[in-house]
């Protein structure tokens, strides 16, 4: 039996987001709130065959607090995947996930991630090779549902086919990016041709979630095993946490999590990812209380991580002793 299978359902996954979702993040998360599962970023499986081999290795790192934890991998090349899943499952991962999803214009142009929407016979070509290097590693795909205009029940009747573990679903187009309202309404088309080409398969839907609440509704509604949730963290750390709710969160909380995150990411890396990485973090935790913007802006403003440290912890005092 999987992972996958042991799952309680519903279920709720932290969105795998490229520099955001790293170890680090994931480790903060799980503080505070941990999802279900946890996705690495995604890595091309080009990289852990070339020069950049150690710097995609490292994006795989994960500790024994971010289980179950799978990791995601794109590009085009079966071949690849199948190399590729036999590392990851040598790394003791939970599951692998094929980003078929992503529009990113750079991968689109190799015919990865959202591409292969367009071209379903190499998508099954890779889907059959990761699962044969994968060994007995579940085996999902991520991906959304058409490229330029929605073919939700060809493509998707496609990877059912390939008998895939679980299945998450953007309900957009990729070229609608995160423009558009997500169309759930999809989704019923979606469970009706699980239900008859491969039962056995986890549906997990995407798009516009931003709180537990809204995801449980959804998994009601239609019918899902579980719901990923994306950009719903940036709005709320704690999103993942039923006991926990918005109103709770003092700007102290906020700002002594950063800390804390700023913290394990100078101990985890040190010096080898650039701290203006730590930046597009400050808004997470600095939103949603008087001053915030002004707190925010003398966060920006920093030259170093040692002083975005510096600063977020006098700031922390401050805010304390405001509340």
């Amino acid at each position: 039996m999987n992972f996958w299978e042991k799952l309680k359902k519903p279920f709720f996954i932290l969105a795998p987001m490229d520099g955001v979702t790293d170890t680090v993040f994931r480790q903060i998360v799980a503080s505070v709130g941990k999802p279900d599962v946890f996705f690495t970023e995604f890595v091309p499986v080009d990289a852990l065959f070339s020069e950049g081999r150690e710097r995609a290795l490292r994006t795989f790192e994960f500790t024994k607090k971010e289980r179950p934890i799978v990791a995601q991998i794109w590009g085009s090349d079966p071949e690849k995947f199948y190399r590729a899943a036999k590392i990851i499952a040598k790394l003791g991962f939970d599951g692998i996930d094929i980003n078929m999803g992503c529009p990113d214009k750079s991968a689109v142009k190799t015919g990865a991630c959202a591409a292969l929407i367009d071209n379903p016979k190499k998508a099954l070509e890779i889907i059959i090779a990761t699962k044969k290097g994968a060994g007995k590693l579940p085996v999902s795909v991520k991906t959304r549902i058409g490229f330029r205009k929605m073919v939700t029940e060809e493509w998707i009747k496609t990877l059912l086919q390939a008998q895939i573990v679980a299945l998450t679903v953007h309900l957009r187009t990729a070229s609608e990016m995160s423009k558009p309202p997500a169309h759930w309404e999809e989704m019923e088309k979606i469970i009706k041709l699980r239900d008859k080409i491969s039962p056995d398969t986890l549906i997990i839907g995407n798009g516009d979630i931003r709180t537990l609440k809204e995801a449980k509704q959804k998994c009601k509604k239609y019918e899902l095993e579980g719901v990923m949730i994306g950009r719903g963290i940036f709005e709320n750390v704690w999103v993942f946490n039923e006991s926990v709710t918005p109103e709770s969160i003092t700007p102290k909380d906020k700002i002594k999590l950063l800390v804390k995150h700023l913290e394990l990411f100078k101990d985890t890396y040190q010096g080898k990812r650039p701290f203006e990485q730590m930046k597009k973090f400050v808004k997470c935790y600095v939103n949603n209380f008087k001053g915030a913007v002004e707190v925010r802006e003398q966060l920006m403003e920093t030259k170093s991580l040692d002083e975005l440290i510096v600063v977020s912890k006098r700031l922390s005092v401050i805010k304390s002793h405001n509340e």
